[in-house]
């Protein structure tokens, strides 16, 4: 049995077929045309919108991861802790994932006022009690991490950027379909109608 293959359009066809609701036609309805513009007017605006929307999103990142880093500077400070237990080994020590393992642990530092505390800090694998390591305290006396530094800063920014472009296409493909939707309700509710008038015509007498 010979198989069947879909129907194949010459090249010089295709601009017909994909421009087919810029011609005039008896088939063509005003809801075609409308959609033709829809999707042009999608087309521009996500041209125009994905680098406004990664200046505008970048800038405002940058300016508040910066102010962050500002802030995290002014009310963080290093210091010096001693740790009060042993930190368990790595079971594969110098291997590469024992390098970058950080095990949590308790440690006892002092903080701005001279009061002593002790708190959790994240800590190398295999070192012993009393052996001292540098944290970072807020300015209520608690570990925390460090400032952000000008690299996190920066990916930070692009990240955001970069997840903006993205959404710009998204919504504009959100757009767009809920547009379609619209017109083709409009389509079925005008067919609905005609079919109305007509239906009568068609109807057999008894």
């Amino acid at each position: 049995m010979a198989r069947a293959t879909p129907p194949s359009h010459p090249p010089e066809e295709l601009p017909h077929i994909l421009w087919w609701r810029w011609r005039r036609s008896p088939l063509r309805r005003r809801s075609d045309l409308a959609q033709a513009w829809v999707a042009v007017g999608r087309f521009l605006a996500v041209l125009a919108g994905i680098p406004a929307a990664v200046f505008l999103v970048g800038d405002t990142a940058y300016r508040h991861h910066r102010e962050t880093a500002r802030h995290q500077a002014a009310s963080r400070h290093d210091t010096t802790a001693a740790l009060v237990h042993d930190v368990p080994r790595h079971p594969e020590p110098g291997s590469d994932e024992a390098e970058s393992a950080l095990y949590p642990a308790t440690v006892r530092f002092t903080d701005a006022q001279g009061h002593a505390r002790t708190g959790k800090a994240e800590v190398e694998p295999a070192l012993t009690k009393g052996s001292t390591v540098q944290v970072w305290v807020d300015t209520e006396g608690r570990i925390t991490d460090p400032p952000l530094t000008a690299e996190q800063v920066r990916d930070r920014t692009m990240g955001c950027a970069v997840l903006a472009g993205l959404a710009v296409p998204l919504l504009g493909a959100a757009v767009y379909r809920c547009a379609v939707r619209v017109l083709e309700r409009r389509n079925l509710s005008r067919w609905d109608t005609a079919w109305a008038a007509t239906a009568p015509r068609w109807t057999a007498p008894r």
